[in-house]
């Protein structure tokens, strides 16, 4: 690991520590942990969160099923897992869906593209497994901030253009993605790769040697009117508070329906949203919520 990743690595460790200090997974919420998608012992783990009751009625995993949330975890592609946002989770769980928070590879050991791997590996997982969770897969919402903001937005190129799924050769189950909830983060890899050069966290994910990826970085350029709705969002003290204007701006240009906010002040920072104890984070995580409910065709609520 880089310098860079290693220091960023021990400062959000410590950082997200403080923030969760006392906090628990709330009574009403139904929490399970630990469960494996995929192969890697290590990563290939999720824990899946919902309400437990619908109008004080118990839910019942056979026939109730509530929209779906995957929570793809932020820290710069070499920092973060699932316990990083569980309280997060479970915050969202309680406006009605199903939460999976899950952890996929990190760098530099694992290089790119094995988030986007993994994110599908989560998503065939919650296929497979639908019968036993009171999941709808008719409508799925990813969300992402930060790092993972980024690879969320990379996965609904994926999802939304077939040319760029062949390009990463990755190939999609067949599940419908309503929206995306993208937060904090940067979405143009190849311009940071210039404003960065090959250093740290950028070489530490990307390797010493972008180019060698080729197209699978055009993600910008991949964009299309096909792309899912997007709940775009940001902090007036978010160190990347200027990347969130100009994607939208290029959405809206594409005649994809999105939606953009700022929340707080100079000192609302990022990825202020996980905060549980931040005022800003209960509007901005209410208005998200509330963006989905309007994508949905059906009403739960």
């Amino acid at each position: 690991m880089s310098l860079q990743g290693y220091v960023f690595c021990k400062m959000c460790k410590k950082s997200d520590l403080k923030r969760d200090k006392g906090l628990t997974i709330p009574r009403d919420i139904e929490y399970i942990k630990d469960i494996r998608y995929g192969k890697n012992k290590k990563y290939h783990i999720l824990d899946i969160c919902w309400p437990k009751y619908i109008d004080e009625r118990l839910i019942d995993c056979s026939k109730d099923k509530l929209p779906v949330i995957i929570n793809v975890h932020g820290g710069g592609y070499v920092y973060g897992n699932k316990e990083v946002y569980q309280y997060y989770a479970a915050n969202l769980a309680q406006k009605g869906f199903v939460v999976i928070n899950y952890n996929y590879r990190l760098a530099p050991r694992y290089k790119f593209p094995a988030p986007l791997e993994d994110l599908n590996e989560v998503i065939k997982w919650s296929l497979e497994n639908q019968d036993d969770y009171p999941v709808d897969m008719e409508n799925v919402f990813l969300i992402g901030d930060s790092a993972g903001a980024q690879i969320a937005c990379q996965y609904g190129c994926i999802y939304s253009n077939s040319q760029y799924e062949r390009i990463m050769e990755i190939t999609k189950p067949k599940v419908t993605i309503k929206a995306l909830s993208l937060a904090c983060g940067m979405y143009d890899l190849k311009k940071r790769i210039v404003a960065e050069g090959k250093t740290g966290v950028i070489r530490d994910y990307l390797t010493a040697n972008p180019e060698r990826f080729g197209e699978k970085l055009d993600i910008i350029e991949h964009i299309t009117g096909n792309f899912p709705p997007v709940f775009l969002f940001t902090a007036k003290g978010d160190f990347l508070m200027e990347e969130c204007q100009p994607m939208a701006e290029l959405l809206e240009s594409k005649g994809v329906q999105c939606e953009y906010k700022i929340y707080g002040n100079e000192q609302t920072g990022h990825v202020f949203h996980v905060d549980m104890r931040n005022e800003y984070s209960t509007i901005a995580n209410q208005n998200q919520t509330e963006f989905f409910k309007r994508i949905m065709s059906d009403c739960y609520f």
